[in-house]
């Protein structure tokens, strides 16, 4: 067993993507690996690898590159629940690790981000290329970025004033409005778009949209959109921040 009671149900820390079917797939592969030398931090610079290089693999044209991107940060999400179950079952924890593993999450998001401004520039298109989409997807890539520092940052913060960590409820807006706010949010789930692994999906509806169509303009539309609820949920998740309890 190298679940703790209920890491499969809990809503925050763990991805629906892990709660749905790959805790399933990374047990079969954790049972192979903890008879191995294999640490977790190996297999989180692994994971993180896996994030990295679905940049690249979204510069493949077509529908293929979309794919490539794909099986990439589904690799990386079946490394991050592999190294936390090896931790668990090896008994090797580390703050490098924990350390190490937001540093993978940061990264991926902001590959596949870029990656996906890149293609829409139509890199290997033969013609003119139009950097904006490019610069589209970097700025979507700064902004879910921000989005994971701001959270981060409160731990931070109440660290150097010597506060414990937060609570759940601090979290919650004490104005009505904005709690009101925060839950329309929570319910439509726009903002998890700019996470890679939704990103990634995404891209792949659009890229087949684009090969039915014939050009870039699906892939085009969705980096200005990822881009814009990016920079709105930045603005956004700090106000929810500053008008919570979290830091206080």
């Amino acid at each position: 067993m190298v679940h703790p009671a209920g890491v499969k149900d809990r809503r925050s820390g763990e991805h629906w993507g892990g709660r749905l079917y790959m805790r399933e797939i990374s047990l079969r592969v954790t049972r192979l690996l903890v008879t191995t030398r294999v640490t977790p931090n190996q297999l989180t610079y692994l994971m993180t690898l896996a994030g990295v290089l679905a940049a690249p693999a979204l510069l493949v044209p077509g529908v293929w590159g979309a794919v490539l991107g794909v099986v990439a940060v589904q690799l990386y999400l079946l490394l991050d629940c592999v190294d936390g179950e090896v931790a668990r079952w090896k008994k090797q924890f580390s703050l490098s690790g924990v350390y190490l593993d937001r540093v993978g999450a940061y990264l991926c998001d902001a590959a596949v981000l870029v990656g996906f401004g890149l293609r829409a520039a139509d890199l290997w298109g033969g013609g003119r290329i139009d950097w904006l989409w490019a610069f589209l997807g970097t700025l979507a890539a700064v902004g879910a970025m921000l989005i994971k520092a701001e959270t981060d940052l409160v731990g931070v913060a109440r660290h150097q004033g010597g506060l414990p960590p937060v609570k759940d409820a601090a979290a919650e807006p004490r104005s009505s409005g904005m709690a009101l706010a925060r839950r329309a949010a929570a319910a439509l789930k726009f903002h998890r778009l700019v996470l890679g692994i939704e990103a990634s999906l995404l891209i792949l509806v659009l890229a087949v949209l684009d090969a039915v169509r014939g050009d870039l303009f699906f892939s085009r539309l969705g980096v200005a959109v990822l881009a814009g609820i990016a920079l709105l949920q930045t603005l956004l998740h700090l106000v929810s921040i500053l008008v919570s309890s979290r830091l206080r």
